[in-house]
């Protein structure tokens, strides 16, 4: 089931419910949970969100707004987030740390395991190709989605990310503890962390209210949180390869957003994707750091579409 959704423009956008797709994967069969906004004939736009966030961490508002543009845009929930499957394997936070210098064995599962998840979720809606955006480790996810299968990936767009290769896109380093803390055990716990770490990260010339980050980290929790997925998710990013060099050879129309004041990853990382892929926009935003806000989505949104329509 759908329903319709009318936007300022008057154009009725088509939001579904949200709805489950088996995947098969090497970890075993996974549901996968989306949902879609828009019409199911346009050329698919699929978006991919960071360590940790659920799907509705892209807001509905930034999703209509591109299904206005003529998009049939589908956000979900990764492996390891939200109402999606929870993966086997126990990673703890020492093991994190190892990892990150090397002294473990392989993750759980790469980001190319969970790229395959999107595009599993476009074969089950029918669309051979997509635009693909994504933001902080969705991010390396499209990046990755646009390398190991780039017939499929029509246009690519990396917010606040990085290429893999440890010299850039680094975090401050206070930021660690706070990551690596034991996991809040109770929705109001949960809250108030999560509060304490936007604060931090997020963009400086465009706060949230302190409502809407309650409203968000209260619907992040009722849809699902997993420590142990969260920690699945970072030794899959710590063992990401550099991409740097693979990253030259897109021939895909690329843009890349960063925040000027982005804690978490370090704008760098975004200076460094551009850098790499041919051709590539670059949108560098002052007063941004590690979130999306609602009054840069029109932004967001234009730079988008017109990096898509180069597609064509």
């Amino acid at each position: 089931m759908s329903h319709p959704d009318e936007t300022r423009t008057g154009r009725t956008v088509e939001v579904s419910e949200e709805r489950f797709v088996t995947v098969a994967s090497a970890q075993g069969d996974l549901d996968i949970c989306y949902q879609t906004f828009g019409d199911a004939t346009d050329p698919a736009m699929l978006l991919v969100m960071g360590l940790g966030g659920p799907m509705t961490w892209w807001d509905a508002s930034f999703c209509r707004l591109l299904a206005e543009q003529g998009f049939h845009v589908i956000r979900y929930d990764n492996r390891d987030t939200g109402r999606s499957s929870r993966v086997d394997g126990r990673i703890s936070r020492a093991g994190i740390v190892k990892a990150f210098v090397g002294r473990t064995g392989p993750p759980p599962y790469t980001l190319a395991d969970m790229g395959d998840d999107g595009f599993a979720v476009l074969d089950h809606l029918g669309h051979d190709t997509a635009h693909v955006v994504g933001v902080s480790m969705g991010g390396m996810i499209a990046q990755t989605m646009a390398l190991h299968r780039p017939h499929r990936v029509l246009s690519l767009t990396s917010i606040m990310s990085t290429t893999g290769r440890r010299t850039v896109g680094w975090q401050d380093p206070r930021l660690l503890p706070m990551l690596l803390a034991r996991r809040a055990q109770s929705r109001e716990a949960y809250t108030a962390a999560s509060a304490r770490l936007w604060k931090i990260i997020g963009s400086p010339l465009y706060p949230d209210t302190a409502e809407a980050v309650q409203e968000r980290a209260g619907e992040t929790w009722d849809r699902g949180v997993s420590a142990s997925g969260v920690a699945r998710q970072m030794s899959a990013i710590v063992a990401q390869p550099d991409r740097t060099r693979s990253l030259r050879s897109l021939a895909i129309p690329t843009l890349v957003i960063h925040g000027m004041n982005d804690r978490m990853v370090h704008v760098s990382g975004g200076r460094a994707t551009s850098h790499a892929v041919p051709g590539s926009e670059l949108l560098l935003v002052p007063g941004m750091g590690h979130d999306v806000p609602a009054d840069l989505h029109r932004t967001f949104v234009d730079a988008i579409t017109r990096t898509a329509a180069r597609a064509s």
